[in-house]
């Protein structure tokens, strides 16, 4: 059992944190999102989900892409490559824990 613990330890924080797994979890789903559909999305609020989305673009997990809409600024955000690895592993963690948890 101890050991189990142990690996949660090894869990990516970035990842783990409720409000950027949310945003991993929609972007690992779609092509692209824009800064509005993730806002409605998530729940969170602008200044929030920019401040999780700038944690995440820094770490190279997202890409983010000022773009416009005609002539309305739109914020187009995809997961990297390097994102999608965290994620997996993450949740694949994740599932071996609980799985190795209810064998006991």
């Amino acid at each position: 059992m101890a050991e189990d613990l142990h690996s949660l330890v090894e869990i990516d924080r970035l990842v783990h944190e409720p409000a950027r797994l949310v945003i991993l979890t929609i972007l690992n789903a779609v092509e692209k999102a824009d800064f509005l559909y993730l806002l409605r999305e998530t729940g969170l609020t602008r200044g929030n989900l920019s401040s999780h989305l700038s944690k995440l673009e820094e770490a190279g997990y997202l890409q983010i892409e000022k773009t416009y809409k005609g002539k309305v600024p739109q914020t187009l955000v995809s997961i990297t490559e390097q994102g999608r690895d965290a994620f997996i592993t993450y949740r694949q963690k994740l599932n071996d824990l609980v799985q190795r948890i209810n064998k006991d």
